[in-house]
Parts: C-alpha cells; sequence; structure tokens
C-alpha cells in the first residue's frame, strides 16, 4: 500500500460526507428531511437501492464465491428481480398513494399502532445488528491499509471514524443527500470492479477463459443440488429468492424510505424494478472477477496455499499485492463506499413516525417532527458505532454471532412480509390476530434456523442446535422467508375466522385515508 493509495482513501473519506452536506442543501421540513418532498429521479433511487442494499462483504464476498465454485449465484438475482416486480405492483402502490413516510404506516392503518410500533422495533432491531456488521466489516480494510503503515489503530477508533462520515451528511442534508450520495458511491464500486476486470486481463494467460468454461465456472442453473441445504439450487434461487426480495425490498424501511421519495407510483415502480436488473449486472461483474481470479491464482486455496485467514479475504489481497499504485487506492475506496450506505435516515424515519409519537401520545407540528428526526439520526449513529464495536470485540474472542449476524434478516422478514399480506389477503384479520402470527413466526423461525439440520447424503431431517458440520447442514438461507411468511399467514388467517361478525374497512380505503 502507497501514500498515493492512502491519499485517495483519505479523500473519499472527507469528500463524500461534505458532497453530501452540499447535495442536501437546507431542510425545510420532516418531509423533505425523511422523503425528499418526494422529487428525486427515478433513476437516482434506482441506483441508490442497490447501493443501499450492497455491503463490503458483498464486494469482497461474491467473487470468492465464483472463485470456490461456479456463477450460480446469478440464478438468486434472478428471484431478486422476480420478488421487485411483486412488490412494484403489490405494495409499492399502496404506500405511495397513502402518502406514507415509512412502510409500516400501512400496518397502522390497517392493523393498528400496536402492529405499527412492533413491525418497526423489529426493523430498528435487525438493521442496527445488520448495519453495525456491515460498519464492522467496512472497518477491516482499513486496519489493514493503517497497518501497512505502522499505524495500530483499534477497530474501536476506525468505526467511530467511519459513523461520524455517515452521520454528517445524513444530519445536515436528509434523504436527499443519501440517495444521491449512495448513487455516486455504488458508481465508485462498480467502475473500480471495472477497472479490476482490466488489470487482471492483463495478467493472466492465454487460454484462461476456455480453462474456465472447461471447468464449468459459467454454470449458471444448478438443478442438481438440493433445494433444501444449497441456496442456488434452481428452485430454492427462483422461489426463494424472489420471496426474500419481496421482504427487503417490500417491507424494510431501508429500502421503502428511498423508493418513498420518487414523485409518483410509476417512478418508484421503475426504480425498483431496474435496481433487480443493474443488481444482476452487478452480481454478474464480481463473479467474473472470482473467475478471473481463480485463473490468476490458477485455483490455488486462499488459506492453505495463499497463507490467507480465510477465503473473503481473497480479493483484498489482490488489490493491495497486485494492483497498481493509484488505482489499488480508487479501488479500496471503492470498497468502502459499498459499505458507506447510510441507514440512518431510515432507522431515525421509523422511530420519530412509527414509535415516538405513539409514545408521546399527542399530536406533533412538522417543526418538531423534523426536531427529533434529527435528534434520532445522531442517536442511532451512535449505536451503530457502539454494535460494530461490539462485533469487533467478539471477533477477536472468536465468537461465532457474527457468523449469525450474516442471516440475521431470516428471523424477522416473513414474519414482517407476512403481516402485510395477513392485511391484503384476510380481511377479517385484526391487529390481535397479526400480533399474535407476528411474534409466533419469529419464535419458530428462530427454532428453524438455530435447531433444524439435514445429516448426511440423504439430508435426514434432524433437530440438532449444535453448529452445522460438513455432514449436518442447516435449511438453505432463501427458505426462511417464505417459511415465515407462511407462518404469519397460517396463525393469522386461523385466528381471523373467530370474527365471524366483523366487517373492516376495505384495503384501498385504508391506503386512501391519508391522501384525502
Amino acid at each position: 500500500m502507497r501514500a498515493l493509495d492512502v491519499a485517495i482513501i483519505g479523500l473519499f473519506l472527507v469528500g463524500m460526507p461534505l458532497l453530501g452536506v452540499w447535495i442536501g442543501g437546507r431542510q425545510r421540513s420532516a418531509t423533505d428531511y425523511f422523503v425528499s418532498e418526494r422529487r428525486i429521479s427515478w433513476w437516482v433511487v434506482c441506483v441508490s437501492v442497490v447501493s443501499a442494499e450492497t455491503s463490503t462483504l458483498t464486494v469482497l464476498s461474491v467473487p470468492t464465491i465464483a472463485y470456490g465454485g461456479t456463477m450460480t449465484f446469478l440464478s438468486l438475482a434472478i428471484g431478486y428481480l422476480i420478488g421487485r416486480i411483486v412488490v412494484s405492483f403489490v405494495l409499492l402502490p399502496k404506500y405511495i398513494a397513502g402518502e406514507l413516510v415509512t412502510a409500516y404506516g400501512f400496518l397502522g392503518k390497517r392493523f393498528g399502532g400496536g402492529l405499527q410500533s412492533t413491525a418497526s422495533v423489529t426493523f430498528l432491531v435487525t438493521r442496527l445488528l445488520a448495519d453495525g456488521l456491515r460498519l464492522f466489516a467496512t472497518a477491516i480494510p482499513v486496519k489493514v491499509v493503517l497497518a501497512a503503515y505502522g499505524v495500530n489503530a483499534s477497530y474501536w477508533l476506525i468505526v467511530v471514524v467511519l459513523g461520524l462520515a455517515m452521520v454528517v451528511y445524513s444530519f445536515l442534508g436528509g434523504v436527499r443527500a443519501v440517495v444521491w450520495v449512495d448513487a455516486i458511491q455504488m458508481l465508485w464500486y462498480v467502475l473500480g470492479a471495472v477497472v479490476v476486470i482490466v488489470v487482471l486481463s492483463g495478467k493472466l494467460p492465454d487460454g484462461w477463459f476456455s480453462s474456465a468454461a472447461d471447468a464449468g465456472k459459467f454454470q449458471i442453473f444448478d438443478f442438481a443440488a438440493s433445494p433444501f441445504t444449497s441456496p442456488y439450487a434452481i428452485l430454492t434461487a427462483f422461489v426463494g429468492g424472489a420471496v426474500l426480495s419481496m421482504a427487503s425490498h417490500g417491507a424494510d424501511q431501508l429500502i421503502v424510505q428511498r423508493l418513498m421519495a420518487t414523485k409518483d407510483v410509476r417512478a418508484a415502480q421503475k426504480a425498483l424494478i431496474a435496481s433487480g436488473v443493474v443488481v444482476f449486472i452487478q452480481f454478474a461483474l464480481f463473479l467474473f472477477i472470482g473467475v478471473m481470479l481463480w485463473a490468476f491464482y490458477r485455483g490455488a486455496n486462499p488459506v492453505k496455499d495463499l497463507k490467507l485467514n480465510n477465503n473473503d479475504e481473497l480479493f483484498a489481497n489482490f488489490i493491495v499485492r497486485d494492483m497498481p499504485s493509484g488505482v489499488s487506492g480508487f479501488v479500496i475506496a471503492g470498497i468502502l463506499a459499498a459499505a458507506l450506505s447510510s441507514s440512518l435516515g431510515a432507522l431515525a424515519s421509523s422511530t420519530v413516525t412509527d414509535v415516538y409519537q405513539r409514545v408521546v401520545r399527542r399530536p406533533m407540528s412538522e417543526a418538531e417532527v423534523f426536531r427529533q428526526g434529527r435528534i434520532w439520526t445522531v442517536v442511532w449513529a451512535g449505536l451503530l458505532v457502539v454494535c460494530a464495536g461490539l462485533f469487533a470485540t467478539l471477533t477477536r474472542r472468536g465468537n461465532p454471532i457474527v457468523e449469525q449476524g450474516l442471516s440475521i434478516a431470516g428471523f424477522t422478514y416473513g414474519a414482517l412480509l407476512g403481516a402485510f399480506l395477513l392485511g391484503l389477503l384476510f380481511r377479517k384479520a385484526r391487529q390481535t390476530d397479526a400480533i399474535v402470527a407476528f411474534v409466533v413466526t419469529v419464535a419458530v423461525m428462530a427454532f428453524v434456523i438455530l435447531g433444524v439440520k439435514f445429516v448426511g447424503p440423504e439430508a435426514a431431517l434432524t433437530i440438532d442446535f449444535s453448529a452445522a458440520t460438513a455432514n449436518s447442514k442447516v435449511l438453505a438461507y432463501p427458505w426462511y422467508t417464505p417459511m415465515g411468511v407462511l407462518v404469519t399467514l397460517t396463525v393469522g388467517g386461523l385466528l381471523s375466522l373467530r370474527h365471524k361478525g366483523y366487517t373492516p374497512p376495505d384495503v384501498q380505503d385504508v391506503v386512501s385515508a391519508k391522501a384525502a
């Protein structure tokens, strides 16, 4: 790592927050702060959505998938696209037509404030854990760069600095700054990936492409793998991936907030569907890099042969050791960009709109909502830093909680999406039915994720709460969300049968009440 690379990384960390403040301008109201008065172009929101769902772990790990296997990860991206199309025509019109500030506002209007708060708190906890891990992962390459210059900075110090970079433009610029900075950062890391491909192409031996093809590295569809244990089996990828995407893009405020910043339903639909296409291309790009790295290192084992700590260090190792000076810094800055997409605005808007207003039990002026939004932006920034620092501490102790954090959404996404579908499909369902179904689903999914194992070559179903091994595999994670949705609809639907004389408001009336 050379001085020029460090200078580029430093310029990025300082320049991006300042750029966000400049783009965000002066915030005039809570609506401007949370949804930018619904006037951001659909293509900007599209790119921002892609940036928001992409983390450092994604950029570093996706090439490793192709390096050690094939490009079957792309079949999951096809499922993601299918799920976005469903959300675009089923859920987005409900949010936009009702002029809601958060996705959970629909649940509040359909069922009541109790479920709205329950769903919002679930989102807040899940997002805190997921983004705490994301922030910690971002600190890893920064620590490596500093160590190359003899600077032994702690993870706590690094995550504090990164947290400050995020909070500056989120606090001052609102969602407009977040969306635009997300878009710029996404273009940065994709351009970095293109640069890596150009550099790698000059280092590979003749005939590498045909050798990779003969080895099956470009396989996209897997018809042979078990749909229960392989996330890339064709059925798992298409069905599980689609429902998972419906939850992540239709019931997660991190994404929904960005879509609500567009001017109308059609613009939001274009942004969401186009983001699925962009994600497919993005994954293809990083998987192709993984195949190129396989040819460059001649299929060497990253841990045994290359002496790396784990497989995910492979891409970063190439960037630091084999990329030219200046280019290396540019690409690492792109990796940081993939992780600095801020969720603080989504956390603050959900806290104020879904929880705080219910706690104070009085009408709040526009100015007070605006002020509380900024206060909670800072509060959540502090909590994210603490969470990321704890992940760092636990990692040094070898605690496996970090690995569990990677699939934390599986515990709650099914319940969140199931609650929305329960309100749409079961007209007699009341708030109590939905809350009971929600809680039962989270408990059932915890049992499934932690206890259900498939043992041996015949994948015999067993209950075992010990860690998975080579002979004992867990259920493929794309199935977590569909199973959770099924449990929510089953429990909530059965409970709704009690209300024989109950005539609920029409769903369209529910979402139109606010607009009226």
